[in-house]
Order: C-alpha cells, then structure tokens, then sequence
C-alpha cells in the first residue's frame, strides 16, 4: 500500500535531517529545474510524466500533490536537497497559506523540517492531526521530529496514538526509536527483532526502517550484530542515504575504512557521505582525501553563504577530525545541539568537549546521559574524562 511506503519514507529520511540543505525555490515557473539523471527507471519516467501534467495546470492540487511527492522521493534517493525546493515551487499556489490542504500541510511539514524549521513543521502537523487525529503520515512524522528534538514524552504519545490506525510494524518501530534512547533498548531491540520476524506483511520500507534501528541500537552497545542488521536493511533499501551514514560510522568504528570507501566511493554528490568518505581515506592516508576534504570546505563555506545551518553535526566533524580546529568543531556542535538532540548530536558534543577540555559542555553532556537514561557505549576518553578541569 502506497501510504505504508511514504510512512516509511517521511521517518527515515527525517533521522537524517543533517543531510539537507535549505531547499532551492526557483524565482520562474518556466525555469527549467533539473536535467534528470539519464537512466530510464520508472521512477524517473513517472516524475517526467508529473512535470509534464503540473505544467498545464500548476493551481490543480491533484496535480501538484503527486508531483511534490516525487520530488521529496526524489531527493531521499539522489541526496540533492534542490529537489525539496522543486517539492516547495510544485505546491506554490498554498505555500503561505496558513489554512491550506490537509496534503499540502503534510508535505509542507516535510520541507520545512529538511532546513531545520521544526517549530514551522510541528505546527502544520498539528492542523492536520486536529482535523484528521488518525493522518498516519502527520502522527509519524510529528512523533519524528521530537524525537529528533529529544522530546521524548511527546513523541511517545504519538507512538500511542499510531496503534488506532497504524500497521503494528509502524506503531512498534516508532515505540522502539523512543524506548531505544530512554533506557530501554534491551526491550526495544527484542521487540522489534521479534515483530520483523513474526508479523505478517512487513513491507520493504518498514523493514529498511527496522533494520536500520536495529543497527544503530546495537551500534550504541557496541554489538557486533549491528552489521548483520545493516545489511538487511540494504537488501531492502532501493537506496537510503541515511542507512548508508549510519553503516559508515559503525565501520569507521570498527577501524575498517577500507570497507567505507568501498561503500561510498559513488556517493560523493552527498555532502554526509562525503565527510565519511574523507574520514576513511583520511584514515588510510589515501592522498585522494586531500580532494575530499577541500570539496568539503568548498561545500560548507558556500552553504554558509546561503545562511544554511542544516550541517552543522557534519561542520563539527569536518572541523575536528579532518581540519583539526577542536574550537570550531565544537561551536558548531553546540549550535547543533540546540536544534535537534539525537545520540549521535550528543556524541559529537562530547568529542569536541573533551578535546577542547570543556568541563561545562561535558557536563551537560553526563547531565543528557543520566537524565535520559540513554545507554551509549562510548568511550571512557569521550565521557569519563574526569582529568577535564573548568577553564
């Protein structure tokens, strides 16, 4: 069922809100927005066809809707976040519209989120759950974001509110993301393994999505199981940009960046992947990562210019580990870490703490663990640096 797969698709393509940029709205209907790749899937056949069909029509919502979908599908499959901003101009006609269609607050939601506007995202999410309280798309994607937020109570309600007309697999996954991050992740990673092998009819994206979460569950306990769970989610990924990130630092991990520039070497149109591309061959010593690494800073300086801050967990990275400005990386990560407050936000926060010998931010950082109750092996060099002294 088609709703099933967009659920899918909203929820493990906002995980990986780090990877947009801010979506680019072009000033002419007439311009002509992107040469499609030259491959002839059906995917991109059917977005021709929509092009084609919005055109006569730009004011058809039935029209406009559809075509808006396939550019968000397009820019999880191809990681150029200017097809978001073709998503925006398709829905032009209701974009300023603070009482526009139900649709069209749904996808809205979704573009606004991509640059980091949450609160703009939340409150169009809350219209469509106030005029349709069981939108599956708008009670997932919602439960998303705070989560991402490290809302959790919040987010959990929503999970709750799933079970009245969600598929199970969804309604388990979503308890599974929050109990996962809040103490629980013995639990999570049982009943979700269990529900992929036992419920009926779980499709590709619910298990791509399973996997995944699995993966990064098992990650944060250093379980080696955490590939075996990757690797399922790519057999059932047509490819997911935010699975990839996330196998790449299990690897990077593991001390295997051979096995990363393998996995990435076709991906470099993606900023995140990049940065993990240059992490692997930085490791190596592959002279290659001096390329990689002044692409990176071309990429990040020119999306400052634009006033874009959705990078900031990947200018935090980029900065201490490749550029090694421990001070840089760590303003970064903390203007990250007022935006969005996953795991993986609050890994990067005591990296650049430690190395910057910031006992106040590394105390905010124990303060996150203890009050969340998240269990995240890091490394004792990472968040029992007791040595780390006030300045």
């Amino acid at each position: 069922m088609k709703l099933r797969r967009h659920c899918g698709f909203w929820v493990v393509a906002w995980l990986a809100a780090g990877a947009h940029a801010a979506p680019f709205v072009p000033p002419d209907d007439a311009q002509v927005l992107e040469h499609l790749p030259g491959r002839t899937t059906a995917q991109f056949r059917e977005l021709k066809a929509l092009q084609a069909a919005a055109a006569q029509a730009p004011d058809d919502l039935s029209r406009a809707i559809p075509l808006a979908r396939a550019y968000i599908r397009a820019s999880r499959l191809e990681g150029d976040p200017r097809f978001l901003g073709y998503a925006q101009a398709a829905l032009a006609s209701w974009w300023k519209d603070s009482d526009a269609p139900t649709p069209v607050l749904v996808l809205r939601a979704t573009i606004l989120q991509s640059s980091h506007q949450f609160g703009a995202a939340i409150a169009d999410l809350d219209k469509v759950s106030q005029r349709e309280p069981r939108n599956v798309q708008a009670i997932l994607t919602r439960a998303t974001v705070l989560t991402v937020q490290g809302r959790y109570e919040a987010a959990r309600r929503d999970c709750e509110r799933l079970s009245r007309s969600a598929p199970e697999i969804y309604v388990t996954i979503c308890t599974a993301a929050i109990d996962s991050v809040t103490g629980k992740a013995a639990n999570a990673y049982q009943s979700l393994q269990d529900a992929l092998r036992t419920l009926p009819r779980v499709d590709d994206a619910a298990r791509e999505w399973g996997e995944t979460l699995l993966g990064e569950i098992a990650h944060r306990r250093n379980d080696k199981a955490a590939e075996r769970h990757f690797r399922a989610a790519l057999e059932a990924s047509e490819k997911d940009l935010y699975l990839l990130g996330a196998y790449a630092d299990w690897l990077l991990d593991q001390q295997r960046p051979a096995d990363v520039i393998a996995l990435l070497q076709n991906e470099t149109r993606v900023d995140a992947l990049l940065l993990r591309l240059a992490l692997a061959q930085h490791a190596l010593k592959r002279p290659e990562a001096a390329v990689s690494i002044e692409t990176l800073r071309a990429r990040f300086d020119a999306s400052h210019a634009r006033g874009d801050t959705a990078h900031q967990r990947e200018n935090a990275r980029f900065e201490l580990f490749l550029r090694d400005d421990a001070n840089s990386a760590l303003s970064y990560a903390l203007a990250n870490w007022q935006v969005q407050r996953e795991p993986s936000d609050l890994r990067i926060l005591a990296e650049t703490a430690v190395a910057t010998r910031d006992a106040a931010v590394l105390s905010t950082v124990k303060r996150w663990l203890t009050e969340t109750h998240l269990e995240y092996d890091l490394d004792a060099a990472i968040i029992g640096a007791g040595e780390v002294k006030p300045k």
